[in-house]
């Protein structure tokens, strides 16, 4: 019944918060976006066959000049602006999920060991992980992405992971030193339970709260960090949309009058942001009892 009425509390606070919500429709909206992406855009931005240098720096639909279907006008190769926001949204959130993914799992595990076992594993993990965490997190990734030379969305991903690990390892490691004092931890090991079983059927479903808002907070940070590197010239290769790369391009023809082509690609990464946000907020202060709420 307990775990019945938190439920019901977090869904009734979550319903009857406006950021929430708006958060949580800006999300959806992106996602649901980039899913059916070949379905709902005018043209594929990617496929040299749609392209045509008639098409050159149109500008939006509603301005002298502007053809239709390119609603946003369109850039310096002919690509419709919408249409590559969204496949460049695609790519924001596959290096979003995939690095939240894959870093979250494995600054789990090894929070999780260190957390539990302590002494000399619990001192070398956190030195290692103090030692990545001293460093810029977008340096390390330029500095891989450098090593790697050969671009790439898998790439960008791995580059992402091997620094993002630690906040994740950290936040699991003083969840588990809280949670493994409990009375019921003690009673399992009492009982003869071996380790394994103690840290992954009743440690880690008890410590796992504090990582779900990290998950959150993160999933914006490394979609940014994405659009950084892209910006810069060492995230995604040309052959992939991105919005860093668009904001790049776009910027070299700010001052001829092209506001299309930085504008409409930096409201859309502001928005995506915007929305995970909010949302993360709101999953902050619902999962911290520490934080006041004024509802």
């Amino acid at each position: 019944m307990t775990e019945r009425r938190i439920k019901s509390r977090l869904l009734w606070n979550y319903l009857h918060d406006p950021s929430a919500l708006a958060g949580s429709f800006l999300l959806l909206l992106f996602v649901v976006a980039a899913l059916i992406a070949p379905w709902i855009t005018p043209q594929n931005p990617y496929d040299l066959n749609t392209l045509s240098l008639e098409h050159f720096l149109k500008p939006p639909v509603w301005m002298e000049g502007g053809l239709h279907p390119f609603i946003l006008g369109t850039d310096d190769q002919g690509r419709d602006i919408l249409s590559t926001i969204i496949y460049g949204c695609r790519t924001s959130l596959i290096v979003g999920f995939s690095v939240v993914l894959i870093s979250g799992t494995l600054g789990v595990v090894i929070g999780l060991l260190a957390g539990y076992y302590g002494r000399w594993l619990d001192v070398a993990t956190m030195r290692l992980a103090d030692t990545v965490f001293s460093f810029s997190t977008t340096l390390l990734a330029f500095l891989l992405l450098g090593i790697f030379k050969h671009g790439g969305i898998g790439v960008v991903i791995v580059a992402i992971c091997i620094a993002d690990w630690v906040r994740y390892a950290r936040t699991m490691r003083g969840s588990v030193l809280e949670v493994k004092e409990e009375a019921y931890i003690l009673a399992a090991r009492a009982a003869g339970a071996g380790d394994l079983r103690i840290m992954f059927r009743h440690i880690l479903p008890n410590a796992l709260t504090p990582i779900f808002v990290v998950v959150a907070v993160d999933l914006a940070v490394v979609i940014m960090l994405e659009a950084t590197l892209s910006f810069l010239g060492v995230g995604v290769p040309l052959t992939e949309p991105s919005l860093g790369m668009m904001i790049s391009i776009g910027k070299n023809y700010i001052y001829a009058g092209m506001w299309w082509m930085i504008v409409f690609p930096g409201t859309a990464l502001v928005l995506l942001v915007v929305g995970i946000n909010l949302f993360a907020d709101w999953l902050r202060e619902e999962l911290n009892p520490k934080i006041e709420k004024n509802r």
